[in-house]
């Protein structure tokens, strides 16, 4: 992903939330000083096959969800999926998480050997500087929804779980199974205004790829297309 073609799809998610830019710029630029060593590069995770892209909705209780994940070739998980996973005996190939879960378990994760990408924005600084420097940092992502700088990179995608197919679809998947995804769970308003986003990115990442989600069935024609240059 381009940061010129990334940038007035976060332009406009800063104005619909009254995001700071210059919030998440700080945050990129904390995270970058508080990697202890070279981070993991992008370009070296492949996720080839059927990836299955996991969120922590409540349908990812079901046996079947679970199973639908361990089936994949690969397992990207956003946030604590990656812990409700691990917990059933799922294997995780990679956590996507702004740390607002549990974050031990994501440092414990990268000392084990499994990648996670830790994505800072305005809000998560605290968070970055109580995780970051005990993660194992070349199995750390780091990743900002501004422009990249340095070592941090930006892979598209706002939420966690938009970012995990996002990422997924950089890094090769051939076929994405969305998992645990339950965009109509009854929500805080808020949260509710952010999985609409998380939807509208997916429709735009299936356009990208020249693919069918079937998660958007039925909601593709209620979807307000995403800004573009």
């Amino acid at each position: 992903m381009e940061f010129a073609e990334w940038e007035p799809v976060y332009e406009a998610v800063l104005a619909d939330f009254g995001y700071s830019r210059a919030g998440d710029e700080a945050a990129r630029d904390l995270l970058a000083d508080l990697l202890d060593g070279e981070p993991l590069d992008a370009a070296t995770l492949s996720l080839g096959g059927t990836v299955a892209v996991v969120a922590p909705g409540p349908s990812l209780a079901a046996e079947r969800e679970r199973g639908r994940a361990r089936s994949a070739d690969a397992v990207v998980a956003a946030s604590t999926a990656a812990d409700r996973l691990a917990d059933a005996g799922v294997a995780v190939d990679v956590q996507v998480t702004d740390l607002d879960g549990d974050p031990a378990r994501a440092t414990r994760r990268t000392r084990e050997g499994t990648p996670v990408a830790v994505h800072a924005h305005g809000d998560n600084r605290n968070a970055l500087r109580a995780t970051v420097p005990d993660c194992r940092a070349d199995r750390l992502l780091p990743t900002t929804q501004a422009a990249p700088a340095g070592v941090v990179r930006n892979v598209g995608g706002f939420t966690d779980g938009d970012r995990a197919a996002f990422l997924a679809d950089a890094r090769g998947a051939d076929r994405l199974r969305f998992v645990g995804w339950d965009v109509d769970a009854d929500v805080a308003p808020e949260k509710r205004r952010k999985l609409r986003w998380a939807v509208r990115l997916l429709r735009w990442l299936e356009r990208r790829r020249g693919d069918r989600f079937p998660l958007l069935d039925g909601r593709r024609d209620d979807l307000e297309p995403v800004p573009t240059g």
